[in-house]
């Protein structure tokens, strides 16, 4: 065995004791370990250090330290079955330094918890088993204690009345809360949410029977936009796309809905909604489809009419 192979199967010893699930006990999770700890083959367990690294990081520490030469392609996988469980578990913190950072922002990185430093930087000496013991007999407490700070950081929404939920953070699901809070209170006073979207998790809110009611069905692999609200008063389903940095209803995207949308028995109304008038909405000003609404949460009282016979609704009228 190696050096190299040799360290990669400490580390998953150590995975093992940690009482990580099967699924996380191999080769690409004891590598991220071992990144997360700047720990190659020739360094002692007890100078195991904690950088804050990226996916990016951890790939280019397994291709330079231990040569395992993963693709570019592999790292969503990493990330969701590797990472994000020993986030999970407590051993690592996802964040740290901007623990509302939006979920798909490319600056999103990790660090091993510093009771976790601790323990691992006794493998293999004469401490390491009554430490272990102390360690995960208090250890569920940690991980609770993270996963309610990492709740904390999350968006309530009100989606109706008496009944809230939380989406991920980030500039994206601030607006998207003011999609629902603002807009809709001034230019769809009573309107029912019918979907919300979340970076973390897609369906952050989906009343799907609402939907169908309306004759549009859409599978779990359907592009949706961002919100949609029906305004049943005049029979108008509204489309909302939130752009905090990209996806505007460009006329691709105009043409994609219409087509997901295209059995829909309320009107069609579609909308693009910016944080404020700055540099975003600059960028995309010029590509934003005809007869089509902009809205800036910024000035929740005015919308931008883009042409078209009517100002604010459905051209499809049923």
């Amino acid at each position: 065995m190696t050096t190299k192979e040799k360290r990669i199967a400490e580390a998953l010893s150590i995975l093992k004791a940690l009482g990580m699930p099967n699924e996380q006990l191999n080769d690409r999770t004891a590598i991220c370990l071992l990144a997360l700890l700047d720990l190659p083959p020739k360094r002692r367990w007890g100078d195991a250090k904690n950088p804050m690294l990226g996916i990016r990081a951890i790939l280019d520490f397994a291709r330079e330290k231990l040569d395992r030469n993963y693709a570019e392609n592999t790292r969503e996988s990493v990330r969701k079955h590797s990472v994000k469980q020993l986030v999970s578990a407590g051993v690592l913190l996802h964040n740290p330094d901007k623990p509302d950072r939006a979920v798909n922002s490319s600056e999103n990185c990790y660090q091993i918890e510093e009771h976790t430093l601790a323990l691992l930087k006794q493998f293999g000496s004469k401490t390491w088993g009554g430490s272990l013991e102390t360690y995960l007999a208090t250890h569920g407490t940690l991980a609770a204690q993270y996963a309610s700070a990492r709740e904390l950081h999350r968006i309530p929404v009100q989606v109706k009345a008496g009944q809230k939920i939380t989406i991920s953070a980030g500039e994206h699901s601030d607006l998207i809360r003011s999609i629902i809070e603002d807009f809709g209170s001034f230019y769809a006073p009573g309107g029912e949410l019918v979907y919300v979207g979340d970076a973390g998790t897609k369906w952050g809110y989906f009343d799907q029977e609402l939907l169908a009611s309306l004759g549009v069905k859409v599978g779990h692999h359907g592009k949706m936009p961002d919100v949609i609200i029906y305004y049943r008063k005049k029979n108008w389903l509204i489309l909302v796309e939130a752009v905090a940095s990209s996806g505007p209803v460009d006329g691709g995207r105009h043409a994609e809905l219409a087509v997901l949308f295209k059995n829909s028995k309320a009107g069609l109304v579609y909308v693009t909604a910016f944080p404020d008038r700055g540099e975003v909405f600059r960028k995309f000003l010029s590509v934003v489809a005809w007869e089509t609404e902009v809205w800036c949460a910024s000035d929740p009282t005015h919308l931008i009419h883009f042409n078209g016979i009517r100002f604010l609704g459905p051209y499809n009228a049923p």
